[in-house]
């Protein structure tokens, strides 16, 4: 405590380009707006960042006046460690993956599922899956396995058609995995695909080859 005490919090221990940002949320807390789960880098006295999560309280005296701010934070290092790591392996996977939050709008979107399907990142984001990317006739099928998920109820080999950039059709084998914060709240949906199209077709022509 000797080492911080009477020294300025925000021009000695947050990063330059935190500086401003910080000094903002305590202002705020100065006039009674507290802010919640405010993420910022503090360097540490061996000179490693660490990542916290802030919540910034206005400290009144017994006449309800404001005289400073009360910070309570969380270490999100690791966490934040694990979830640049999990969106590597999705952007990176041999396979088209995306996921959708609770009202079912686009929020992941990776490099395969854009090489298979024609649209980037940006042009999804935001979007609704289902009203936006999946045909008429399968909206509402997929909009239920999508709803099962976000209740917990996973669902696997469940195929459906979607629409290419191009407007062509590919059949895609779907498992829906339901996505869950680090407290176990169900914050949306992955989806993780196979294109079966070119593997539907040979069956086609199978079956027809055998009915003939």
């Amino acid at each position: 405590p000797e080492e911080v005490m009477g020294r300025s919090l925000v021009q000695e221990f947050i990063t330059e380009d935190f500086k401003k940002p910080v000094q903002a949320v305590l202002d705020q807390a100065l006039h009674g707006d507290e802010t919640a789960n405010f993420e910022f880098p503090l360097v540490t006295k061996a000179g490693v960042r660490l990542d916290v999560l802030l919540n910034a309280t206005t400290r009144r005296d017994e006449q309800g006046n404001v005289i400073g701010v009360v910070g309570i934070g969380q270490d999100i290092t690791g966490r934040l460690a694990q979830e640049r790591e999990y969106t590597r392996l999705i952007d990176t996977a041999n396979a088209p993956i995306f996921g959708v939050d609770t009202l079912g709008r686009v929020n992941v979107w990776n490099k395969c599922a854009m090489r298979l399907i024609g649209y980037s990142t940006e042009e999804v984001m935001g979007h609704s899956l289902v009203q936006e990317f999946i045909t008429n006739d399968y909206q509402a099928s997929v909009q239920a396995v999508l709803d099962l998920a976000l209740q917990g109820s996973e669902t696997e080999n469940f195929e459906f058609p979607l629409i290419t950039k191009a407007e062509a059709h590919i059949e895609v084998l779907l498992n829906a995995t339901t996505r869950r914060d680090e407290q176990g709240n169900i914050i949306g949906v992955v989806g993780i695909g196979q294109d079966i199209t070119a593997r539907l077709a040979q069956e086609r022509e199978y079956s027809k080859l055998i009915d003939t």
